[in-house]
């Protein structure tokens, strides 16, 4: 049996960016995570210790989008270590980070990585 969990739309601001203004002006970003684990037992026995906690997951999120990066990819890949490390019971993984409103010369609404471990 296949279990995912989904823990979308976490907002961030963060100063990520290889120009130097995003690391002082900083911009809106919103995370997703997606995942695969076994949560039977937790249905079972109405168990939080059974499961992957979403306060973990929310808390990693926050906690590596706060260290400024250049690329996205690398905050992405900080995310996937630490909840593969931490967390216990992650089959398979899902990490996208979109940044809103990119400054790259254009009328671009966003831009995302997605990263699957």
């Amino acid at each position: 049996m296949k279990h995912k969990i989904f823990v979308s739309g976490i907002k961030c601001y963060a100063y990520h960016g290889c120009l130097p203004e995003e690391g002082r002006i900083g911009g809106h970003y919103e995370v997703n995570i997606e995942i695969q684990t076994n949560f039977s037992k937790a249905a079972e026995h109405d168990s939080l210790a059974d499961t992957v906690d979403y306060v973990d997951v929310n808390h990693i999120v926050i906690e590596e989008m706060a260290i400024r990066s250049k690329l996205i990819e690398h905050v992405g890949q900080r995310i996937v270590t630490r909840m593969k490390t931490e967390l216990s019971g992650i089959e398979n993984l899902k990490v996208q980070i979109t940044k809103i409103c990119p400054p790259i010369n254009g009328d671009v609404a966003s831009v995302a990585i997605t990263i699957e471990a």
